[in-house]
């Protein structure tokens, strides 16, 4: 086993990779840029080093800083988290050159499992079913061409792509000119490559995932399915198992079609085939990731598998620990991304110092936590600050209790997600469990229909902000005060104070 891990990522999921590591009896090795010198995976790791200014080009993409820092440092093995470098072939070859293990699958099954369009190749070779589209990167000309082939709507995806950058829905011809164009655009800048290939659009589809985890000597097992659907931007915000849909004859067949695209690209390690599913339950190939998912907790929590150990381990090249037989899920789970975002304004960044920050606990809820009180949320990287994840008998058990957690869930000084959960889980067809990838729209829409007045709003933020203070035995000095010195206390109360959890 390894003696020394160097994580190259920050916040929470390097929070959750130290704190494995040190479960195992591994030290850790942190990195960091100027804006995270007092981050939480710093003060966690047992070794840290500066890695260079906050734009991630300059510090958490440089691959050579981090192959210098891994040597200083002396360590056995690097883990990449997600994002960033995690899905990088250079990067696994640079460690391969510098004999360090990277810990994730083949930097070959990352090269053909990176490029959609021979991820697919391989999933229809296997014989799995995949939407009907091209297969190839294409000209705009081509684009055209094939979209009138196969019948609009269609969406546009970049080849090197992944967590909803250059993609589009395009509905019609008339928008396809304008979406080629941000959809190039916008994979150049994220990927460095403004390839395209195109799918039909499935209309409604629900994003269901598979857990898989493989070792180095052919040993292969799913570990159930994960619901998605809960988007922003094409980018997850809830996610839950078991699915409402999958019974247990769905759920073999999408374990063993994920476990036959891994294995026929040579993959190893812990990975995920996304799969959409139509309203007649039919399944059709999306794509797999080739690292650890931000949503992997839930699966643990069902499990019991602890999916980042087993990482390192197949890494290490030990065998898998488990059969297929062996894998129950028990219960039902929930996570909850909290981003530093405000879900009302377009889910706009929200970036600021957290002023304060109090955690949920009891039976059944875990925090993934990447910051602490006092932390200023930066607006380079992706942000997300700490995920929610709840367990329960059943889901009608989960949902009750993260109404509960995320009402104790307090985060001020900036805006998150966290009553966008809120509403949500009070939202019928969520309760249902009829939901699709529009769901998030869709309950965006109606709240901005019901919503009161400008004036109204900010009334109700008064009012909530008021109700805290008296809970706090402060409200009625801090106003007095306010009075005798002649400031408006409604005006004073409305700038001084922040709700924790508005419906407004």
């Amino acid at each position: 086993m390894f003696k020394k891990v160097l994580i190259a990522n920050r916040s929470e999921i390097a929070v959750r990779i130290i704190r494995a590591c040190r479960e195992m009896g591994i030290r850790t090795v942190a990195i960091y840029s100027d804006v995270d010198r007092d981050s939480l995976h710093v003060r966690l790791a047992d070794e840290v080093y500066h890695i260079g200014p906050p734009p991630a080009i300059e510090s958490y993409l440089r691959i050579d800083k981090i192959i210098d820092v891994a040597k200083k440092a002396k360590v056995d093995a690097i883990h990449p988290g997600y994002g960033f470098l995690a899905e990088n072939a250079d990067f696994a070859r640079a460690c391969e050159e510098a004999g360090i293990v990277f810990i994730g699958p083949p930097k070959e099954a990352i090269v053909a499992m990176g490029s959609k369009t021979e991820a697919r190749r391989v999933a229809e070779k296997a014989g799995v079913p995949v939407t009907p589209g091209a297969l190839e990167p294409l000209s705009d000309e081509e684009i055209f061409a094939k979209a009138r082939e196969i019948g609009y709507p269609v969406m546009l995806k970049a080849v090197a792509g992944g967590g909803g950058k250059g993609m589009r829905l395009v509905r019609n011809e008339e928008e396809m000119a304008s979406s080629i164009r941000m959809a190039r655009s916008e994979a150049k800048s994220a990927f460095g490559d403004d390839s395209l290939y195109i799918e039909k659009y499935i209309e409604n589809p629900r994003h269901v995932e598979v857990q898989i985890l493989i070792d180095k000597h052919g040993n292969g097992i799913w570990l159930g399915e994960r619901e998605c659907s809960i988007q922003r931007r094409h980018q997850k915000v809830i996610e839950e198992t078991p699915s409402v849909i999958v019974d247990e004859d769905l759920r073999r067949r999408m374990g063993e079609a994920a476990l036959k695209v891994a294995f026929a690209s040579g993959y190893y390690s812990a990975g995920t085939v996304e799969f959409l599913v139509d309203k007649n339950r039919n399944f059709y190939f999306l794509e797999v990731n080739t690292r650890l998912q931000v949503e992997h907790p839930v699966t643990e929590m069902v499990t019991g598998i602890d999916i980042v150990k087993e990482m390192i381990r197949i890494a290490a090249n030990e065998k898998l620990a488990y059969k297929q037989e062996d894998v129950k899920i028990n219960g039902a789970s929930m996570e909850f991304r909290i981003y530093a975002e405000d879900p009302f304004n377009n889910f706009a960044p929200s970036p600021g110092k957290i002023t304060a920050l109090r955690l949920p606990g009891g039976p059944g809820v875990r925090v993934d936590l990447g910051v602490i009180e006092g932390a200023y949320v930066p607006l380079e990287y992706d942000p997300i600050i700490a995920k929610l994840i709840v367990w329960g008998k059943n889901r009608i058990e989960v949902i009750e209790r993260s109404k509960r957690a995320l009402s104790e869930f307090v985060v001020k000084g900036i805006r998150t997600t966290i009553p966008f959960h809120r509403l949500t889980l009070e939202h019928p067809k969520f309760i249902s469990g009829d939901i699709d990838t529009n769901f998030a729209n869709i309950l965006l829409e109606e709240f901005k229909a019901r919503r009161p007045s400008e004036d109204l709003r900010d009334m109700a933020f008064v009012v909530a902000s008021i109700f805290e203070e008296m809970k706090e035995l402060r409200m009625v000095a801090r106003v007095t005060a306010a009075y005798k010195e002649g400031i408006d206390p409604w005006k004073f109360m409305g700038r001084k104070l922040q709700m924790r959890s508005c419906w407004f």
